[in-house]
């Protein structure tokens, strides 16, 4: 009892802790840039390397704690109550039920992938279970709130349209090429050893330490990603001209959306993070349709996450998952750049 009353303290206590920390973060960034480092205001390298000091505490920040709240929330979604939730259903049904449920859960693309895990580990269809994936950083309420409030319903609602078309069809379309052969075979082996394995309750001090363990394994694997990823941002921020910006990824060109969609990828941030970038993006001349192609692509196909899915997928399901996901990203983006909205 004394055990489960300190962990329940312990998190009660780190709670306003890390409010206090990411309410801060700009004036301890600021502090450090202009303090400690004593750097001149306004030059490019003061503007990225102010860039970095913001972005990666409030990226780990935000990852630790939705990654944290996300395995406690794992322990209730075990393999038989997963498997109950969608036995009986067509493939179709499977991919849009998996896709709503991503809707409901507005996790990024990384702290999706324990849930992601679970799917697979519960023997649910491995495009179903990409349906999810694919669904839950790239559209959630935060995604749809910035869309109206930047740019208006009716882009919100056609994102939110088209996104969950994604993901329904790229996750139909990847369980019909029959890719089980390209996953780790760990993962059946512990599929069939849960399937023996009576469920049994857990107690609130085991469900804190799962969620603890869960944090540790991932922001353990992905942090150096993450740090780089963010790097390329600070430079693009500091040193990358906006007429550069314009001029490469405008809509005259018939390469901008390929390219937004390969620019993104390295990079990583959930769509709060993200979205307001890609306002400034379109304030500065690159079109609507390009810059959303680059905020799916970030936010659906990031690097940290593609790192973490080669632990239980082989390099050739990668490979497909990316090229149906980024097909469909690119479709999105040549839409929206040649649809004019009234």
């Amino acid at each position: 009892m004394n055990s489960i009353k300190n962990k329940i303290v312990a998190v009660i206590l780190l709670i306003p802790i890390w409010i206090i920390i990411y309410t801060n973060l700009q004036e301890i960034s600021d502090f450090i840039v202009f303090k400690l480092f004593k750097m001149t205001d306004e030059t490019h390298l003061t503007k990225s390397i102010r860039f970095f000091c913001y972005e990666v505490p409030k990226v780990l920040l935000l990852l630790t704690l939705i990654i944290f709240i996300v395995g406690i929330i794992r322990t209730y979604f075990s393999p038989e109550k997963t498997r109950k939730a969608l036995e009986g259903k067509s493939l179709f049904t499977g991919n849009v039920m998996a896709s709503l449920l991503g809707i409901v859960t507005p996790f990024c693309s990384c702290s999706a992938i324990p849930l992601f895990l679970g799917f697979v580990e519960a023997g649910i269809p491995l495009g179903v279970t990409f349906s999810f994936l694919i669904a839950a950083p790239m559209i959630n309420e935060v995604a749809v709130v910035l869309l109206i409030g930047l740019f208006g319903w009716k882009v919100a609602v056609i994102y939110v349209i088209t996104g969950l078309t994604i993901a329904i069809l790229a996750g139909f379309i990847l369980e019909k090429l029959n890719l089980n052969k390209y996953v780790a075979d760990w993962v059946f082996k512990t599929q069939a050893k849960q399937g023996l394995e009576k469920e049994e309750s857990m107690t609130i001090n085991q469900r804190i330490s799962a969620g603890g363990v869960v944090v540790k394994e991932i922001v353990g694997k992905i942090w150096i990603y993450i740090l780089l990823g963010i790097a390329v941002g600070a430079g693009a921020h500091g040193f990358v001209p906006d007429e550069y910006l314009a001029g490469a990824l405008g809509s005259q060109n018939w390469y901008s959306v390929p390219l937004a969609i390969l620019t993104g990828i390295p990079l990583y941030s959930n769509a709060a993070g993200i979205i307001p970038i890609v306002s400034v993006l379109i304030e500065k001349g690159v079109s609507l349709g390009t810059a959303l192609a680059f905020m799916m692509s970030v936010i659906a196909l990031s690097l940290p996450e593609i790192i973490i899915l080669k632990k239980v997928l082989k390099w050739q399901l990668i490979g497909i998952f990316v090229l149906v996901v980024a097909t469909g990203i690119a479709i999105v983006g040549l839409i929206f750049n040649y649809i004019v909205f009234t």
